[in-house]
This record gives C-alpha cells, structure tokens and sequence, in this order.
C-alpha cells in the first residue's frame, strides 16, 4: 500500500529544507592576507582540515583556523578531511605552482610535518624563550622595505645569536659565518666549506632539509650570524659539523625570505 505524504507537509519540508541547511552551514572566513601567513609560517600551526589533495611526494592540507584559511604542504601523510591537526613551522611561498597538481597557489606554507600535542607544546615554549633571548629582534611584521635594509639571513627565519665559538673548518676554501656575508659578493657560485653548531634542522621543505649553523662570528644586529644551508643530508640540532656547498648572493625565495649569504647543496662532512 503506497503512502502519500500531505501536501502542506511536503511544502514545509522544502520551504524549511534549504533554510535549516543554511543555518547550519559553517560562516565564511576571508581569504588570509600575504603578511598574516607570513607570521603564521613562523609558528606551529593548528586548525580543521577542509580539503587534502596528495600528489608529486608531498600532501596538501587547506587548514582553517581563527586566522583565516591557509594550504599547507607537507611530506606525504594520512591525514582525513574533518580531521583537527597540528603542523610544524615552515616557510611561505607565493604563487606556487604545483605541476603534479597542476595548480598554481596564490600562498602555501612548506612544513616539515605534522606535530602531536607535545610537540606542539614544546615548539610554541620555545618559540617564546628565544623571543624572550633575542632582546634585539623585531617583534612586529616585518614590511618588505624594512627586509631590503637588512644585511643577514632572512628576518623571517633567522634564529637568535648563542654564546658558542667554534673552530674554523679546515681547507682553502674553508670560511667562517662572518666571512660567507661579508666575502658574499667574491664568493658568489663558489663552493665554500663551513663548520659551526646546528640551531634548528628542518626537514623536506619544498624537497630540502634546512639547517641553521652558527659559529659564534657575525653580528648579530646585522643578522650575519646565522648562516642558512640546504641539504639533501641530516643534522642533528646541537651538533658541530662541517658542511661544504654552493654559496649564493642574495637568494631570494619570496614572501620576505631573502638570504645575503645561503649555501645550497651542501653535503654534511661529519
């Protein structure tokens, strides 16, 4: 026997239909601006994820958060839509263009991975102490203008000077931190040979390690005491060790991450 639902109830399930949907319908967040995800990448970051799309090695995260909406690329990682996660800090690119996906991003934020809660806890505790540390660092944004006047590594990434002094390497194409900025121009496409503490190791960050080495040369005002390497090998933060690589004058890879010295390519000798 079929069964007819009335007519004035059918009406009121399609008037009301849309509109419960409506209401139920998380409210729209504006797209995060170019100077917000630049302090975003800076910090670990948490939120809900709304789309994953895996491709060329790497898993792409749109995560939202108070701050706005944000892609995230990270190693591969089995991550779900809906889930709650915590990724580490990383660096900011605009208009990438991802050809495994063939998509171009307007901005995306390269992170080494996902973080647990611990993790997360204990970055954000660290993050502090060296903003506590570094009593002479721009605590604010910093504007692209205010970038071009800076001689060192990148403000944006640049870590806190340490009360360390480490030998110089060995060899004739042995340099120190200092010397890397301030023979930068003379140095330029040449490879030189460093050796100093491991400050902080990022790993697989648009396909690099990242390592951080400081020596106890520089200054740290002029942020020529913190040299950035990229790698194929590991460190392990703490370490002394020697790495030898391509040095580059005034790499810039965007978003406010430009480097006066970088060596690229490196291999870690011990």
């Amino acid at each position: 026997m079929k069964r007819y639902i009335p007519a004035a109830l059918a009406l009121a399930l399609l008037c009301t239909g849309p509109a419960y949907a409506e209401e139920t319908k998380p409210a729209p967040i504006a797209p995060i601006s170019a100077e917000a995800a630049a302090t975003l990448a800076g910090k670990p970051i948490a939120g809900k994820v709304l789309e994953v799309q895996s491709a060329g090695g790497y898993t792409y995260l749109l995560i939202r958060n108070e701050q706005g909406e944000i892609w995230i690329a990270l190693p591969e990682s089995k991550v779900e839509a809906g889930q709650e996660v915590a990724v580490s800090p990383g660096m900011l690119m605009k208009s990438f263009e991802s050809k495994a996906l063939q998509k171009t991003f307007d901005l995306i934020i390269f992170s080494s991975g996902l973080m647990d809660a611990a993790a997360m806890q204990q970055a954000v505790a660290d993050a502090e102490a060296h903003a506590a540390h570094a009593s002479g660092e721009t605590k604010a944004p910093v504007s692209e203008a205010e970038l071009e006047k800076l001689s060192g590594g990148s403000a944006r990434a640049v870590v806190p000077a340490d009360e360390i002094k480490v030998e110089k390497a060995e060899g004739d194409n042995a340099q120190t931190v200092a010397e890397c900025f301030a023979k930068a121009e003379e140095l330029n496409n040449k490879t030189v040979r460093v050796r100093g503490k491991v400050m902080k190791f990022s790993a697989m960050i648009m396909g690099k390690n990242w390592i951080h080495l400081q020596d106890g040369t520089g200054d740290a005002e002029k942020k020529t005491h913190d040299l950035v390497v990229t790698t194929s090998g590991k460190a392990v933060k703490g370490a002394v060790v020697t790495v030898e690589g391509t040095l580059l004058k005034d790499k810039d890879f965007g978003a406010g991450y430009r480097y006066a010295a970088i060596i690229e390519e490196a291999k870690v000798l011990d």
